[in-house]
């Protein structure tokens, strides 16, 4: 005991506070060096994206020994996360998974479903055949999906509150969760890989497109009605549980994963820096709907140094929002590749020095697409194909030759809030080099 008092005093002099856990967890030593404790502390940069914009982002910079914790499994996570309004520091300590019991047990689909569900029973009823593609499904069958949804939506939620730092160490990664910075304010989230927020029981909507499709609830951290938010250094995929490998159910992929980091319903300021996505499909959805309402004058993100890689959409996709996106590394060779920059509806994208690594069998056209949007800024972008040299493409004018309506080649704005903006040539070595999770040294 002696020993450990004066490492702590140690710790205490080195950093200023003492950490204290909840009080199902370890020592207050345990997987919390010094330095991460340090990052801890570390508020978003001024001017560094949009995030830094109004009061600027801190996080729980502010917290006290009371509100410092280190977490090693969905029960610290979530106790560390609840309780009384203050500023909180919360380490993320090595890999877990949500999807577990009380007593830390793995938990599976058939453990979430309600009595009154059955996927053959629900397939036989609702197939378009039978159904019909008129109407959503509704009845006892739907009704208990809905029910097996929430239990397993009960489990995997993470609430973050307001003036909150979550940073993963030692490896941090969270399996199976699905992180809800949902109507708070002054978010940090980094240093953590995310993996496989798998949707058990998929909805069925017949009235989705020409032939219907299956949605997915979770994102693997959905920003609602937030502001002030920095996700720095994070790692998101689908895991082991790719998209591809789900069956086919009324001639439609069993969609299981819905998006990487969406940012919807009035979200405002954020930064998304140097962050890694890979094998995943709708990444990064800003502005979930095309209804004028509270996204209006909002949605404000800039997304930076970020690596894409073999991700088929959404990166990102915008409705409403003034979106920097600039120093991003594309890299577009998978045959299941739909495009890169989604211009949607009343958005206003300004992208620059992206660079671009695409398969022969694609255009340069397309790397953005229509959503009902017109205006997009893009300069400095850089397009490699294969292995030859990069070359400088005007990625408006590619689409405008190739598809219709025309994208007006003018965001209405300019970025203001930037600490750096690299030359396109160094941006595969930059991102490659920092980009993702387990790059902070902690």
């Amino acid at each position: 005991m002696r020993g450990r008092s004066l490492a702590a005093a140690a710790l205490v002099a080195a950093v200023g506070f003492s950490p204290v856990l909840p009080a199902q967890a370890g020592g207050p030593l345990s997987g919390a060096p010094a330095a991460a404790l340090r990052l801890a502390r570390q508020p978003l940069a001024a001017d560094d994206g949009w995030a830094a914009a109004g009061t600027g982002t801190t996080g729980g910079s502010a917290a006290d020994a009371a509100h410092t914790f280190v977490v090693h499994n969905r029960a610290e996570l979530v106790a560390a996360l609840s309780g009384e309004a203050a500023p909180r520091i919360v380490l993320v300590d090595g890999r877990f998974s949500m999807s577990v019991d009380a007593d830390g047990k793995p938990l599976g689909c058939t453990d979430y479903a309600d009595p009154g569900y059955d996927l053959a029973a629900f397939l036989q009823a609702y197939d378009p055949a039978v159904w019909g593609r008129a109407a959503k499904p509704s009845g006892p069958l739907e009704e208990a999906r809905v029910r097996s949804a929430k239990r397993q939506g009960d489990q995997i939620k993470i609430n973050v509150p307001s003036d909150t730092t979550v940073i993963g160490i030692n490896g941090a990664r969270i399996e199976h969760g699905s992180m809800i910075i949902g109507n708070v304010h002054n978010v940090i989230v980094r240093n953590i890989e995310f993996t496989d927020a798998a949707d058990c029981f998929p909805a069925w909507d017949p009235t989705d497109g020409a032939t219907g499709n299956w949605n997915s609830l979770y994102d693997l951290v959905s920003l609602t009605g937030a502001t002030n938010v920095w996700l720095d250094h994070n790692t998101f995929s689908d895991g082991n549980n790719h998209d591809a490998a789900q069956p086919v159910y009324f001639d439609r992929p069993y969609q299981v994963h819905d998006g990487a980091s969406d940012i919807i319903r009035g979200s405002d300021l954020v930064t998304v820096s140097y962050n890694n996505y890979y094998d995943h499909d709708k990444t990064m959805l800003i502005g979930s709907t095309d209804t004028p309402g509270v996204d209006v004058g909002k949605l404000r993100v800039t997304v930076h140094h970020n690596r894409f890689g073999n991700v088929i959409q959404r990166a990102p996709r915008v409705r409403f929002g003034q979106v920097d996106i600039y120093d991003n590394l594309y890299i577009a060779t998978d045959e299941e590749y739909g495009y890169s920059l989604g211009v949607g509806f009343e958005s206003s994208i300004y992208a620059e020095n992206n660079y671009f690594l695409r398969s022969a069998d694609l255009g340069d056209g397309d790397l953005i697409k229509y959503w009902k949007g017109t205006r997009i800024t893009a300069k400095g972008t850089l397009v490699q194909v294969g292995s030859r040299l990069p070359t400088p493409v005007d990625l408006v004018a590619a689409y405008n030759a190739a598809y219709d309506p025309d994208f007006a080649p003018d965001a209405g704005w300019a970025p203001t809030l930037r600490t750096r903006l690299d030359p396109t040539l160094l941006v595969p070595v930059i991102v490659k080099a920092a980009a993702g999770s387990r790059r902070l040294g902690v």
